[in-house]
């Protein structure tokens, strides 16, 4: 299986929130969803603002990030997630995320976070 995975890293202002082997990553990008297998071109993507990256790790297992902002690069056997924010769907409370973005100014920043968390639950249950 080796052959068939690559190294993923998720970054954000903040932190590294994944670091490890995968063989599948779907992201949201600007040009449309997007995905990555082993051997997949060189390629610069922006993310979309309210969007999410899953990420289906080497051993079967599927995580899924609320991502904001941020770039997609794909390098040799690298695909690097830089983000301006990320965090995990299963950490996103869905009511009050769906209270957050009904009180939202429509493109705001705080409107942006809260449908990008809610994507991301929402590709989570999937």
């Amino acid at each position: 299986m080796a052959d068939k995975s690559f190294r993923v890293e998720v970054v954000s202002a903040d932190e590294r929130l994944y670091s490890g082997d995968a063989t599948l990553l779907v992201a949201q990008t600007t040009d449309g969803e997007v995905g990555i297998l082993a051997g997949h071109a060189p390629l610069l993507g922006q993310l979309t603002e309210g969007g999410y990256v899953a990420i289906t790790e080497a051993g079967g297992e599927r995580r899924v990030a609320a991502v904001t902002g941020g770039f997609l690069s794909v390098a040799a056997e690298v695909v690097t997630i830089l983000a301006e924010t990320a965090e995990w769907a299963h950490t996103v409370d869905v009511a009050a995320e769906e209270a957050a973005l009904e009180s939202a100014e429509p493109g705001s920043a705080a409107h942006q976070l809260a449908k990008s968390r809610l994507a991301a639950a929402a590709a989570l249950a999937r």
